[in-house]
Parts: structure tokens; sequence; C-alpha cells
């Protein structure tokens, strides 16, 4: 059967139609105000309402239903719309994969690389010397490191930092896993992996991450934004978004680009969600290309609109056609690690995450991660959460249904308060929220 949609602007409803074998078109009415008014129950000032929250969802390849509600900016207040750039957060990594595997593509690396060899450096956790760490076990979490508290440097620092007893993000060796997690078989979320394959991309293409992402992901897909605030045209930087979170007296508080007028070119802040203070901004001019990708957060400083969300939406839900191989397709999205109960082989955070690909991983529709209560719908994508910043970017196999949401600002922290807990998963309460509203309204229909 197929669906099309028609958004009636005057009584706020979606007349959908649907064709059966006869050609007879019968018109089923789904109350877009019913659902605009329980996503918008979301936004406030307490308890686990949000500051700010947008919603796009495609059925059938077409976009059926979208919300935005809030804030992108409270003082001066400034509505959230389609057009507002948010930092992502582990979106990104999607964003960083892609470019992994165009240069798959084009012969210029393999995913078994020793990644020593295209850095520059041994890099071996010291309890495994004699195991190889692959871009594959980077992209897919498996690589025996570790974020530690800082995974993010200044320009004038290389990666060596983190590795060797002397740097000055050593951390006492905390970036490395322990004897009993080895490479390739034990799994543990960690940002650093996707600042080093950052600087692998910078290594191999002589190109800054920034600048390469740019042309090589965000133009061909037709989208704006990107890491570096200071280099946005007027117009980018005006539709830019504030991330905030409650401070202990109780209001919100910007936690990342707060800015009202545009930073200076070629500067960028250096972000660590477990020590955002640990490092300012910092001039990009002298940065020495392939030392130290992790100045732009490949792992989560992505600044990108709903809009755009939409757009890698359908690209992936059209299995990367015109942009991506069939095989980087499902290199990316089959699962490189499955979570092994009976002789358990990683951290799950929760049941979040029981496998990975490279910058995704499957959610099914009975599992602990599941996003929706009463029906069994199974996804792929990514989920993300830094700064205040909550966001989702799914779709459901073998279909060409999906979801992007972002929300720039929780009332309560996240796993320091229990109300953020989910009700039913593993997930946090407002992703629960949004993707169990959008399973109930659209998906099940």
């Amino acid at each position: 059967m197929i669906y099309r949609s028609v958004y009636n602007e005057n009584n706020r409803r979606f007349l959908c139609c649907k064709k059966i074998f006869c050609g007879i078109y019968f018109f089923i009415t789904v109350t877009k105000n019913n659902l605009d008014k329980k996503i918008s129950a979301m936004i406030g000032d307490s308890g686990t309402k949000v500051s700010g929250l947008g919603v796009i969802v495609f059925k059938d390849g077409k976009e059926i239903y979208s919300y935005f509600g809030g804030r992108r900016h409270i003082n001066p207040d400034k509505p959230l719309t389609r057009k507002t750039l948010l930092r992502a957060a582990s979106l990104s990594k999607m964003f960083t994969a892609f470019s992994i595997m165009q240069l798959v593509e084009r012969g210029k690396i393999n995913l078994t690389d020793d990644v020593s060899v295209c850095l520059g450096f041994e890099l071996r956790n010291p309890n495994f010397p004699d195991t190889p760490i692959t871009i594959e076990m980077l992209a897919s979490h498996t690589s025996a490191l570790r974020d530690g508290t800082i995974y993010s440097l200044p320009p004038e620092y290389t990666l060596k930092e983190f590795f060797r007893a002397d740097g000055v993000a050593y951390e006492n060796g905390a970036h490395f896993a322990p004897a009993t997690e080895p490479p390739a078989k034990f799994f543990t979320y960690c940002n650093l992996n996707y600042g080093i394959l950052g600087t692998i991309i910078e290594r191999v293409t002589g190109v800054r991450f920034d600048l390469y992402q740019k042309s090589h992901v965000l133009k061909p897909l037709g989208i704006g934004g990107g890491y570096v605030v200071g280099n946005f045209d007027e117009k980018t930087f005006e539709n830019l978004g504030t991330l905030y979170q409650k401070n202990k007296f109780g209001k919100w508080t910007a936690t990342l680009d707060e800015e009202e007028t545009p930073p200076r070119k070629d500067f960028v802040k250096i972000e660590n969600p477990y020590a955002p203070d640990a490092y300012g901004s910092c001039n990009l001019s002298n940065y020495n290309i392939g030392t130290n990708a992790t100045i732009f957060s490949p792992q989560g400083g992505l600044r990108i609109s709903f809009d755009d969300l939409g757009k890698v939406l359908e690209m992936l839900m059209n299995r990367g056609k015109k942009f991506l191989d069939e095989k980087s397709f499902e290199e990316i999205i089959s699962s490189h690690w499955n979570f092994d109960a009976e002789n358990p082989n990683g951290e799950t955070l929760g049941g979040v995450m029981e496998n990975y690909g490279l910058g995704t991983y499957k959610i099914g529709g009975a599992s602990k991660a599941r996003l929706c209560k009463d029906y069994e719908i199974d996804l792929i994508g990514h989920s993300g959460a830094a700064f205040g910043l909550i966001s989702g970017l799914y779709f459901m196999p073998n279909t060409q249904n999906g979801v992007a949401f972002m929300i720039n600002g929780t009332a309560i922290e996240p796993d320091k308060d229990k109300r953020s807990f989910g009700n039913f998963s593993a997930n946090y309460i407002w992703e629960e929220k949004v993707m169990n509203l959008i399973c109930r309204y659209i998906f099940a229909k």
C-alpha cells in the first residue's frame, strides 16, 4: 500500500490517503493537535520539563509531522524553529563514520589498518602491547581506549598527550582499558575514539577535519552548519541555539553557544563535558593538521539544524543512495560488536547499547533499549546527550520511516536526578516521551 500526506494549515490536521489495490483512496484523519499538545507539554521550567525541543518525522519517505517549540535562546528570548542549529552531541559520530567509509571507498584506508601507521606514532594499550588497534576498533568502540576526564585538547598539544606517561592529559593511564578488557572483544563507549578517527581523516587527506567534513559530507548532503561556530555566516549564526542546564538556584544557565555575537573567525572552544572549564577558546591559525582533531569534537561537535537532520534521515532511509556505496552503508549499520550476556563482553550503558556498528547501533523493539512502550518497533541510529542537549536520529530498517529530534536543555540533570531515568526502558525519560508519542500516533498507524 502507498501512503501520501497533505498538511492542512487551517485545521492543523493531516489528511492521509491510502491506496488499496482497486485504486480507491480512503482518507484517514490523524489529529496533529493531539500530538502537538502532548509534545508541547514537555516544555517548561521545572521537573522533567525542557527549555526547547524540535522533532521531524518521516513515514513512507515523506515528512509527515514536525513540531518546534520552546526557546533556542532564553535571554534575549528567541524561539526554537526548524532552522535552529544545535550542537547535536553524539549524532556527530555518524558524520565522522561517513567520512571514514568514503575514504575506504576511495582506497585511502582500510577498516583493518593499524592506527599506529595512520597516525605516525605507536598507539597500543600497554596491557596488550602486541595487539594493533584498528580503525574498525575505534569506530565500534572496541579499541581498549577510554575517555578519562579529558578527551579534547587545545591545538598546541598532540594526541600523544593522552597516551604517554608525561602527557598533560595522561590522567594516570585513564585512557587505557584494564587487562581484563581486550581490544576487538570488549566494548566501552569512548568519545576519544572519534577524536582519533578525526585525526586520521586529517592525516590521510591533508585537510583540516572541519573543512573536510564541510566539503565531503555536509555540502554533498545539502547541509549547512559545521564544527567551528566562529566561521558561520551571519544567517547561520543567527539561527544557532544555545544549550542549557539548570544551576543550583534553579535558573537556566547556558553551557555552550551562548554568544550573542559571533566568536572570532577560526576560534574554537575546547569541549569536555566532564570538565567544561578545563580549557577555553583557541586560535586555529597555527594548528598543525593531522596532530589533534579532538579540538573539533568529531564525536559530538557538529552544529546542525532540524531541517538538515531531516536530509540525513532521508539519506539513511534510502540506504545511502547517491552518497555512500551499498557496501559502505551496510558496514555502518551492521553490528561490529554484540553483547554476550552469558560472557559479558562490554558495558551496555544499562542496556541501551547491546550492539554497535560504525557510528550507529540497533535498537530491538522488545529490548531494554526500546523507545516505544506499547509497540515492538525496531530502529537503527544514534542518540546524543551532552551539555544539557538530548538528541536522537533513528530509522526503521527496511522502511522509509524515521525520526530526528533535539532538546536543548533539561530542567533536571540527567543521571544525577532519578527523575531522568526512563519508565519502561534504559533510556532517559525525555527520549521515552518523544519517541513513544511518535510510535503511538504515527508509526503504529
